[in-house]
This record gives C-alpha cells, sequence and structure tokens, in this order.
C-alpha cells in the first residue's frame, strides 16, 4: 500500500509573519520596557536593587511555569498557547502602565506602586511564557526536516530582532501625557492587534508532523539566546494531516544527571557566565543615569538607555548570525574568544564615563557574551549522544533561566554598594569561566571526534 504524502511541508508566508510578529512583539515589549524602568524607578525614588528584583521574580517564574506550558501545548495545541502567551503579556503590561502611571502622578506611593508593579509582571512571567515554545513547536510540527532549519532561523530571528527594536522605539512612545508608561501602552495596543489577528487568521492545530516546543529563555535585552534548536520529531501522531517522520532516537533514553561528567564542566561554565551576563545587563540602565547625570531628570535618560541596549543586542545578533558561522568557531572557541571579549568590554565599560564609551564598552561586552551563550549550549549538546538531546536542552535552559533570578539584583546591590565591587564580580565571573574553559572544556576537536 502507497504510503500517504504529507499535504505541505512549509508554512505560507503570511502564516509565519503572524508567528514572526507574535515572538517579535513580546520581545520588543520587554526590552522596551527595560529600557524605561530604571527612569521610572528614579522618578518614584525607588532603590534600584528592588526594581531589578522585580524582574528577578518574574523571570523565576517563567522558568517555572515554562516547562509546564511547553508540555501542555501538545494537548491544548500550540495555536491556545500563543493565545495564552499573548492574553498574559497583553494584560501585565497594561497593569503594570497604569500602576506606574498612579505611582508617577502621585496616586500612590512608591511602596505600593513597586509592589503592585511586581504583583501584574508576575502575571506574564507565569502565562507569558507560553508563546515562544508554543511558537516553536507549531513551525516544528508542519516542516518537513529539510525545511526546518530555515524555518526555524525565521523564527529565531524574530526573537533576537526584538531585543534591537525596544530599545530603540522606546524613547519614541514617551507621550505627553502617559509619559515615561507610554511604551507600555503602545505594545498593549499592539499585543491586542497581533491577538486579534492569531484568533482570526492562523488555523486550529492540525500539525503534519508533531513535535514539542523546548523552553526559551526569557527575553531580555542583548542577552536572550536568539537561536532556537530543532525539536524532537515524535514516533506517532493520531490525527494529523500526514505521516509523520519517525524518530532516530531508541525508545529508552538513559537518565542524565547534573553531575555527570560528560557535563560537569560545561554546565559550571554556563552557570558562571549567564550571572556575569546577568549582572552586566542589571547594572547597565542605572550606569548610564549616574555616568551621564541624568538621575535628576530620568525622563531624559531613557534615549541613551535605548542607544546603549540597542548597541548590546546588534553586538549579540552579531556574534550569534555572523562571527560563529564565518569563523565556524567550536564550542569552546567560542567560549574562551566569547569571555575575553567580556573582559575587555567590562573593564572599558567600567571607566566610560560619556554616552559614546559606554555604549562601546557594552556592546563588546555583550559580543563577548553573545559569543559564550550558543559556544556553551552547543558543547553541552555535543558532550552526549542523540539520545541525551532532549534531556541535556532542559539543563541549558534552566541553567539560563536560573542565571536571571537573583543575579541582577545582586549586581545592582554591589554597584550601589561601591562601583568597583560590582564591575569586579563581573569580571571575576569571566574571568573564571576563561580559566575552567582553557583548563578542564573539551576540545573542540576532540567534540568533532566523539559525534562522527
Amino acid at each position: 500500500m502507497r504510503t500517504p504524502k504529507p499535504l505541505s511541508t512549509r508554512i505560507p508566508p503570511a502564516r509565519m509573519a503572524l508567528l514572526f510578529g507574535v515572538m517579535l512583539v513580546t520581545a520588543a515589549g520587554n526590552t522596551a520596557m527595560q529600557s524605561v524602568m530604571p527612569a521610572i524607578g528614579t522618578a518614584l525614588n525607588v532603590e534600584d536593587f528592588y526594581i531589578s528584583l522585580a524582574f528577578s521574580w518574574s523571570a523565576l517564574l517563567w522558568m517555572l511555569t515554562a516547562p509546564i506550558w511547553a508540555r501542555r501545548s501538545d494537548q491544548r495545541g500550540r495555536k491556545a498557547m500563543m493565545a495564552q502567551g499573548l492574553i498574559g503579556f497583553s494584560i501585565s503590561f497594561s497593569l503594570c502602565g497604569a500602576i506606574l502611571w498612579f505611582g508617577l502622578v502621585g496616586a500612590l506611593g512608591a511602596t505600593a506602586t513597586l509592589l503592585l508593579f511586581a504583583a501584574s509582571r508576575a502575571i506574564y512571567g507565569m502565562f507569558g511564557s507560553a508563546a515562544p515554545p508554543a511558537v516553536q513547536a507549531y513551525v516544528a510540527s508542519r516542516t518537513a526536516p529539510e525545511d526546518r532549519t530555515q524555518a526555524m532561523s525565521v523564527v529565531a530571528s524574530s526573537f533576537g530582532l526584538g531585543t534591537v527594536i525596544g530599545p530603540a522605539l522606546a524613547p519614541l512612545l514617551i507621550f505627553p501625557v502617559v509619559g515615561l508608561t507610554g511604551p507600555f501602552v503602545a505594545f498593549t495596543v499592539i499585543a491586542v492587534c497581533m491577538l486579534i489577528a492569531l484568533r482570526l487568521f492562523l488555523p486550529n492545530d492540525n500539525p503534519t508532523y508533531p513535535a514539542r516546543g523546548s523552553v526559551v529563555s526569557a527575553p531580555y535585552s542583548a542577552g536572550a539566546d536568539s537561536r532556537i534548536g530543532e525539536e524532537e520529531i515524535e514516533e506517532e501522531f493520531p490525527g494529523g494531516e500526514g505521516m509523520a517522520y519517525r524518530s532516530e532516537q531508541p525508545a529508552t533514553r538513559p537518565r542524565l544527571r547534573w553531575g555527570d561528567k560528560r557535563l560537569r564542566y560545561w554546565l559550571i561554565a554556563g552557570l558562571l557566565g549567564g550571572h556575569a551576563q546577568a549582572a552586566l545587563m542589571g547594572i547597565s540602565g542605572f550606569l548610564v543615569l549616574d555616568r551621564l547625570h541624568l538621575r535628576s531628570d530620568p525622563e531624559a535618560g531613557t534615549g541613551p538607555i535605548g542607544i546603549v541596549m540597542m548597541a548590546g543586542a546588534s553586538a549579540t545578533l552579531l556574534a550569534q548570525w555572523g562571527l560563529i558561522p564565518f569563523l565556524k568557531l567550536g564550542p569552546r572557541a567560542s567560549v574562551l574568544w566569547g569571555m575575553v571579549c567580556a573582559l575587555a568590554g567590562t573593564a572599558l565599560w567600567s571607566v566610560a564615563h560619556d554616552l559614546h564609551t559606554i555604549a562601546l564598552g557594552f556592546a563588546l561586552a555583550s559580543l563577548g557574551f553573545g559569543l559564550f551563550r550558543p559556544g556553551f549550549t552547543a558543547g553541552a549538546s555535543l558532550a552526549v549522544n542523540r539520545a541525551e538531546q532532549g534531556q541535556v536542552s532542559g539543563m541549558v535552559a534552566s541553567v539560563a533561566g536560573a542565571s536571571f533570578v537573583a543575579a541582577p539584583a545582586i549586581g545592582v546591590w554591589l554597584y550601589n554598594t561601591h562601583p568597583g565591587i560590582g564591575f569586579g564580580a563581573i569580571a571575576g565571573l569571566s574571568a573564571a569561566v576563561l580559566l575552567l574553559g582553557w583548563g578542564k572544556l573539551a576540545s573542540d576537536e576532540a567534540l568533532r571526534e566523539a559525534n562522527r
């Protein structure tokens, strides 16, 4: 009996544009918010540490709930999870904007404003994490293996592009009435429009090639890994439009442990480097306000902060989409050169006192972390066999998420206690990864040999 052919192996361009938009809106909205929050905190006379702590709470909830929504997308459908993510984003953004506006006009006290903001932000951490893995799984399940790499790169580019667009748009969205909360209003409206378009024009789930979406890190400016990996194709999928491709993985998969000697040093490097990157990003906006003497006029600080964050995001994309493929850097080389750049950028950034030098230092450090993160991810993946790829991807995602739970707030606290301590902590963590990578990480040649 002839095997039935799948009806389609590619997603129509209009449908891909919708999926692209879902990822773009959430990434751009969050990074736009990050570029105005230091100025809002200053206007409210709230200590920098507590502003960073609100983001840490959201990151923790993202890390805890993202795996739940990734699994549930197979049960409730990917479109439903995308809609849930957009609804969570819209509700959270609108509430955050309204609460901050009431605080800025004096209708709420600073403490009440911050507590209500953190509670509203928690809505996004809990429900917004449903969208990225659902988009990823939707694309993977509707494209054949030979078309999937190109389709997934389009999805990845939307996430990365959003980290550049958000800080660039934020200063332009500060309107006379809403003031610093303008980006919240604008991106809430955009997200609602995207939700309506999703409901109207994206067909309900009936995948041709089933796949499960993996956990995607929260979209942090200049730091979120914009690459999205290829997903596992399951052996059977009742009700699909066509025959699914069969998995090459064995049915029995060994349990992968955190202390596995193949992974141990890659995971340690990822945790140390991730904390250095998160601390750098946490400090960035407050450093711009301090070095450019804009604490007395926080609204004027949104433009310079946006420029610095956009420079960092652009450098990260340059590393991931340009340098690594062009230079054909292996995992260990990416980690080592990334830490060299991160150390140089942090050193320049720590002594910079004008916008150009601050942006240059932050971009150089971000370039380094942009090299480091894919190197760490690829190294951990290549260290294990095919049957263990799903487990190691979960470990990598957990390490990436854990880095943003406490490090931004701790970095800001150290920076405010004594700037030299904050910069020294970032440099020390980067140097530790460099030494660890030089002495303990498997060489690129050994990784290639092991995977032949």
